[in-house]
């Protein structure tokens, strides 16, 4: 399970995106998004950088 620190996200709406952008992504599962910690974790083996970028396309900044 992989556990990233999202910038940006304030509502149910941010997490709803969130979840859609991550689920989008080829190899990735289990898609569970913290709105109170701003985390989302995921299963699969997936380049970091694409996670980033589609995090990135919806408004977004991960920063851990």
């Amino acid at each position: 399970m992989t556990t990233i620190l999202i910038k940006g996200m304030s509502c149910q709406h941010c997490v709803a995106s969130t979840r859609k952008a991550l689920e989008a992504i080829p190899g990735i599962s289990d898609v569970n998004i913290d709105l109170i910690q701003k985390k989302a974790s995921f299963s699969g083996a997936v380049d970091l950088q694409v996670v980033k970028d589609a995090i990135a396309k919806i408004g977004f900044e991960v920063v851990g």
